[in-house]
């Protein structure tokens, strides 16, 4: 399969690898929304894995000159995958993993925030750990720069939450490939601060289109042109947001591995796949021109470069390899994609559907987690399929342990 197809829209071209995979009508418009904006270079590019999300769908390509849209690139700012494989293999593993999980559980904070507040279960209850600390030390001095000229910006817990795995679709898993190996995965962002960074720019882009009088077709597709104040400091920002993002996953793998370490004290590490943002707005150069591309839930397959593509609570994972296809703008999906909102997810199924889905997979089966659960996920085979001219597979992972937020 593979190959993309053209989406009809009024605006610039949208070319979409989604053959075989459902788009949902108010996603359709969004890209059309999109499409329609005066500063897309050459055309929009849709990952199979596209569904509604805020002003711009989940699953796309934003190729833009001389404007960045925030709420394209999102709250959840650099948001992203790490995976490394170890030397463990599945014959070493217990019978049990409810342990592992457990400990894992212990040693990396994972919940909901309450904007810094001091029930932040999310956060680190005491001091973080050495290797944030040194991190953090590093970005410092980058996050009180942007406050400085933004202090609605600021955010208590930098410090505090890096290291740390958030809630939502953010995971850690435990995962053995095609040879048995066991893979350490985990997903998560720049937590507090980037989301209060985003959520700054977005508001101030949207104040700029009413002190301008620009109409849009979707108020969150608010822009920020290049060459303003505002565009200038937002680059500053998600720049570092997406450096905070990076530290985060790479704090939490070495908590981790630190876990695994006390059960197997000769653990090493034999391959790291990549630590790649999903969630971020980069410049590139593309059909000629130096531009600015958002991936909003997509993932840079530049010719060679390695990528994870997640499938969800039940289903297999890839790591894969890309091919640097042009017409993709070097992309390919972020994950599965939902297949519906978490409130329909709630409502059309029960923990006992939940279970069975989750079956093998050591990993919370209650009702808080029905949100996530696989059926409110697209068909990772079909999104896999849809995009083999984007990516080659490297390695087919499937979950043993899943650490939800």
């Amino acid at each position: 399969m593979g190959g993309f197809e053209i989406i009809e829209s009024p605006g610039a071209p949208i070319k979409a690898w989604t053959r075989g995979v459902p788009i949902e009508e108010s996603a359709m418009k969004q890209l059309r929304n999109v499409a329609s904006l005066p500063f897309i270079h050459k055309h929009v590019a849709v990952m199979p894995d596209v569904h509604w999300g805020m002003g711009a769908t989940v699953g796309s390509v934003i190729p833009t000159v001389g404007a960045i849209i925030p709420a394209a690139v999102g709250v959840d700012i650099g948001c992203g995958m790490m995976a490394v494989r170890t030397s463990i293999r599945a014959e070493h593993l217990p019978d049990s993993l409810a342990g592992l999980r457990s400990a894992i559980e212990a040693a990396v904070p994972h919940g909901r925030t309450d904007n810094g507040g001091r029930n932040d279960k999310g956060a680190w209850a005491a001091e973080p750990p050495a290797l944030a600390a040194d991190k953090w030390a590093v970005l410092k001095p980058g996050y009180e720069a942007v406050i400085a000229k933004h202090p609605k910006a600021a955010h208590q817990r930098g410090f505090g939450h890096l290291g740390t795995l958030g809630t939502g679709n953010h995971f850690i898993e435990l995962c053995l490939d095609e040879e048995g190996r066991l893979w350490v995965m985990l997903h998560s962002g720049s937590r507090g601060v980037g989301n209060r960074f985003g959520s700054y720019f977005v508001e101030l882009a949207k104040r700029d289109m009413r002190r301008w009088f620009i109409n849009l077709p979707d108020q969150d597709l608010a822009y920020l042109p290049q060459g303003s104040e505002g565009f200038t400091d937002y680059i500053e920002a998600v720049n570092w947001a997406q450096t905070y993002a990076l530290a985060n996953r790479e704090v939490m793998m070495d908590q981790v591995l630190g876990v695994l370490r006390q059960a197997f004290p000769d653990l090493a590490t034999t391959e790291t796949a990549v630590n790649c943002h999903h969630n971020y707005v980069a410049r590139e150069h593309h059909f000629g021109k130096t531009v600015f591309v958002t991936r909003k839930g997509a993932v840079r397959a530049g010719e060679g470069e390695l990528g994870i593509i997640p499938g969800s609570m039940g289903a297999r994972s890839f790591i894969v390899r890309g091919k640097g296809n042009a017409d993709s703008f070097c992309t390919c999906s972020h994950g599965a994609g939902r297949a519906m909102s978490r409130n329909e997810a709630k409502r059309r199924f029960t923990v006992e559907d939940h279970v069975r889905a989750t079956e093998g997979v050591e990993c919370r089966k209650d009702a808080e987690v029905i949100d996530e659960t696989p059926m409110a996920y697209k068909d990772i085979d079909a999104v896999m399929a849809a995009q083999a001219d984007l990516v080659d597979i490297v390695h087919t992972l499937r979950q043993v342990v899943c650490v939800k937020g």
